[in-house]
């Protein structure tokens, strides 16, 4: 029987609620999958998945609950290279751990946003940020393939093991490069595979709410970003997670002339009523 797209995103959605009220009642992460990381199970390394990849220091400004709930692959903040008063957004922003690091680089006169389609996620995240005394977040709940959020708006993007997740991962980076202003970048930490894997491949190592089937190749990232309109466009692995799989560093620009690139010029929509 095919899976649709609605059918694996109710999927994860599930996987990480439950995840999301492990945490919140036990103190501890679980989402049915016995790993502590919703993209740990099905095979894939432990180690290269959760808090393991934030340094000590890192984890010393975040709440408990943070740490615990994070089930990223890597750790974007550290590649996205957060400056003062930039707007950054995080998709799939989950229990908050890159919210809120965001929100303290970035510093007072910054903004850091987090997208989640969980409500339980959204839930931890606020409390987290509560707990982390920081004032500049606000917490969005919607789809990473349809940001609510305004075209030109967001200074940098970044994203914790979640485009994998994604059914339609065209839409997802279109939509990232309507909200980047001209120039704006990604730091994106995500599972990868090797080129020499096929599709069938990638679903033998685990299952797409395990964060591996549903992974793009090195090729077909670097192309999808292009496609978008993306420049300078960066895909490099950092530590295998399953056979041909990897955590992934994925960084690039948006064009600064969407004419040359042959995208059409978005208008700036009106500001989202969203905070």
């Amino acid at each position: 029987m095919t899976t649709t797209a609605e059918e694996l995103r109710e999927e994860v959605r599930r996987r990480y609620a439950e995840s999301a009220r492990a945490v919140t009642t036990k103190g501890a992460a679980g989402c049915g999958c016995g790993s502590g990381s919703c993209c740990a199970g099905d095979g894939a390394v432990a180690a290269g998945f959760g808090e393991a990849l934030y340094a000590a220091e890192e984890r010393g400004e975040l709440p408990q609950l943070a740490t615990l709930a994070s089930l990223g692959c890597g750790n974007p903040t550290a590649v996205a290279e957060l400056r003062d008063g930039e707007t950054v957004l995080d998709l799939g922003s989950g229990g908050g751990i890159d919210v809120i690091l965001s929100a303290k680089r970035v510093g007072p006169s910054g903004t850091a946003y987090g997208l989640d389609m969980t409500d339980e996620m959204l839930a931890l995240a606020q409390r987290n940020a509560a707990e982390a005394g920081v004032r500049n977040v606000h917490f969005l709940k919607g789809l990473i393939e349809e940001i609510p959020l305004p075209a030109d708006s967001v200074d940098v993007v970044i994203s914790n093991c979640v485009i994998n997740l994604s059914g339609d991962k065209a839409a997802v980076l279109a939509e990232i490069a309507r909200v980047l202003k001209p120039g704006g970048r990604i730091g994106i930490s995500d599972v990868v595979a090797e080129d020499r894997l096929t599709p069938a491949e990638r679903a033998e190592r685990g299952s797409f709410v395990g964060c591996i089937a549903g992974a793009l190749s090195q090729a077909e990232y670097e192309a999808g970003l292009e496609a978008a309109g993306f420049e300078d466009v960066s895909v490099t692995f950092t530590h295998e997670v399953a056979d041909g799989m990897h955590g992934a560093i994925v960084k690039a620009e948006k064009t600064r002339d969407p004419v040359r690139a042959g995208l059409p010029v978005v208008e700036p929509a009106a500001a989202a009523g969203c905070c």
